[in-house]
């Protein structure tokens, strides 16, 4: 158990509210209108600014400014960023497995892998020959490292997920289940009819603290590497092809893709369903809304959006209706314009000066 002074001496927060219940155990995380006595809550935007007075929360993380709003039973813990805060303070409540630093009997190890120390292994996984695994991480149940495979310290693979031959990767790394990474990206010649294979000779190189989704797959180069750069994050079903390059501290949401060959800057921003083309480059600081189709390099930092918001069918049938007339439209104003450019000009008359 845990209490709002403890979290409050974590965080170097500011205590207020309730003294009494400064001290009291704090059991659960809870959403603000959920929350019961033993609960931790917090208020990170305006729009849930309605149900605190009524929390019935032990304590709540908060700024200053809200805590006037808050129920006089509980512990306030009051900061500048409520939001990073509870993300600070979660991990205290995580009902995560901890690790065994043990290698399950079911587990097939190669006999010239370098298994760091205090690294558990789950049953069923198979680690292939030349592996390294650094000291402190987890392999899950079913996992698949292939020969050559090397992972740094305190990083975590989960259940089923594949790392093809020569991935590399570094510290502090989450890969969560399902995800392969460095399979064969989408490489094919034409030949008279039929599609010749290319080999993909690249590996994939991730960096420090990266964390991957589920059933994401981030492809092998087809001669240079694809590169995940320290502190990406990646949520589920995302696709990253052949040599793609994605650059320190982005983040990608759900079913973005990326064609090849395409580097994405620094510190950018994509949201879900976002499709790249192939061989464009990104400026670090970029951002995307959902659906946004980029096809063309983007040199200026900004944001762009190219989806179409959600409308009721009959408005958006009308709406297709009118795109689909725009090519008449076109064609109409541009014979108007021809005609009144054969026009002739009338004179001015005397009485206009």
């Amino acid at each position: 158990m845990i209490t709002a002074r403890q979290l409050a001496d974590q965080l170097d927060a500011q205590l207020g509210g309730n003294e009494q219940a400064w001290d009291m155990p704090l059991e659960r995380v809870s959403a603000l209108d959920k929350a019961q006595s033993g609960s931790l809550t917090f208020l990170a935007s305006l729009q849930y600014l309605a149900e605190l007075p009524d929390s019935q929360a032990t304590a709540i993380v908060l700024k200053p400014d809200m805590a006037e709003q808050a129920p006089g039973a509980a512990a306030l813990i009051l900061v500048a960023d409520p939001y990073l805060s509870y993300a600070r303070v979660s991990h205290y409540f995580s009902r995560e497995p901890a690790p065994t630093g043990h290698i399950d009997v079911n587990a097939v190890v190669a006999e010239d892998a370098v298994i760091g120390a205090g690294v558990t292994i789950g049953p069923g996984a198979i680690i292939g020959s030349g592996v390294s695994i650094g000291e402190g991480s987890q392999i899950g149940a079913g996992a698949v490292l292939d020969a050559g495979v090397r992972i740094g310290r305190n990083t975590r693979i989960m259940a089923n997920v594949t790392l093809c031959h020569g991935v590399v990767m570094g510290d502090d790394c989450r890969v969560q289940p399902g995800t392969v990474i460095g399979s064969d990206g989408f490489g094919f010649a034409p030949d008279q009819g039929q599609w010749q294979r290319i080999a993909q000779l690249g590996k994939v190189r991730i960096g420090n603290r990266v964390d991957i989704g589920a059933n994401v797959t981030i492809d092998r180069g087809a001669i240079d590497d694809t590169c995940i750069e320290d502190d990406v994050i990646i949520d589920n079903l995302v696709q990253v092809a052949h040599n793609v390059v994605i650059g320190k501290a982005t983040a990608l949401a759900g079913q973005v893709g990326i064609a090849g060959s395409t580097t994405l800057g620094a510190g950018c921003t994509v949201g879900g369903q976002a499709g790249f083309a192939g061989h464009i480059d990104i400026a670090d600081g970029t951002h995307f809304t959902g659906q946004a189709m980029v096809t063309k390099s983007i040199k200026e930092a900004g944001v762009y959006s190219s989806g179409w918001p959600a409308q009721a069918s009959r408005e958006w049938r009308r709406t297709v209706a009118r795109l689909r007339q725009l090519d008449q439209y076109e064609q109409r104003l541009k014979s108007l314009e021809k005609a009144l450019a054969t026009q002739p000009v009338a004179p001015e008359s005397e009485d206009s000066e």
